[in-house]
């Protein structure tokens, strides 16, 4: 049995669409955890045992990993009034870390974020209480492999309406500056092989670093291409971001999270890991433009 947290986000429906694809094959059943099971297609709801709930939540985990072998973990976006960072992912995962030792969960895989090891780690706002919660899950006992991911490129998929009416993104990065990215359906991907595949033992990070280290410029150049449109970055600065995100009702806690997790990804948070054959993953920014936003700003 696989338990799926967040089976309705960007990542976690990818992941079950994988899963319900292969599972079978494999002998798997699959279990969800989500809060409100309408949001998944009807004919995905056939296909998979549903428990209804928060998996932040000790009764829900406690019901959702009886007579698992392995969870898919992923921490929920905070909500705007957590009182801090290590309450938004260490202590929503604290009842969790409890049920995988007394349910006997085999092999975890959570989703978390670059920079274990760099001199900005402990500074890094969002990054640095992700990295805690993997130690949380670590110190349980449990196998786990924590996907270490750059920035997402669905990101860009918040700023449709920019790129498709102004034709601007924006970023809080300088231009020039040469980063990983990664496609959320190949951050599944390596998540389903790792659930699948449950030969491998102890704790570790699995990095998905994208084909090619890409500046700002580098992107609005290929978005062009792609859109057969001018569209340009213009680099938002980080007063300007906070004025942003307090706008949106944010509360401070996260908002001062973000902005130290952008300030350390200027500050070489993503370069700590070298692109290997093991560590890239496939699909290219052209080819997520042309497959996922090109279709979106269409639309």
């Amino acid at each position: 049995m696989i338990v799926i947290t967040t089976p309705a986000g960007q990542i976690g429906s990818r992941l079950l669409d994988i899963l319900l694809n292969e599972a079978p094959t494999h002998g798997e059943e699959v279990r969800v955890i989500i809060r409100d099971p309408g949001k998944l297609p009807d004919a995905v709801r056939a296909r998979v045992d549903v428990v209804t709930g928060s998996h932040g939540d000790a009764a829900v985990v406690d019901r959702a990993f009886a007579g698992a072998d392995a969870v898919f973990w992923l921490v929920p976006p905070a909500p705007q009034a957590t009182p801090s960072l290590d309450a938004a992912y260490t202590g929503f995962t604290r009842a969790a870390a409890k049920a995988f030792t007394t349910h006997g969960v085999g092999h975890v895989v959570g989703v978390s974020a670059l920079g274990r090891g760099t001199p900005v780690a402990d500074r890094a706002g969002l990054v640095t209480a992700s990295l805690a919660m993997d130690d949380l899950i670590a110190s349980t006992g449990v196998a786990y492999r924590a996907l270490a991911n750059p920035t997402f490129m669905d990101n860009l998929l918040r700023q449709v309406a920019s790129i498709r009416d102004d034709g601007v993104f924006t970023d809080t990065v300088a231009a020039d500056r040469k980063a990983p990215t990664a496609a959320t359906r190949d951050i599944a991907a390596a998540a389903a092989d790792l659930l699948l595949d449950r030969s491998w033992t102890g704790t570790g990070e699995v990095p998905v670093l994208g084909p090619e280290d890409l500046a700002a410029n580098d992107m609005a150049r290929i978005m062009s291409d792609v859109l057969g449109r001018p569209v340009r970055y213009e680099r938002q600065s980080l007063d300007d971001f906070r004025a942003a995100l307090a706008g949106r009702g944010i509360g401070d806690a996260l908002v001062e999270g973000y902005l130290d997790m952008l300030r350390s990804k200027d500050h070489g948070l993503d370069d700590g890991v070298p692109r290997t054959p093991q560590t890239a993953s496939p699909t290219t920014f052209r080819e997520w433009c042309e497959e996922v936003l090109k279709p979106a700003v269409q639309e």
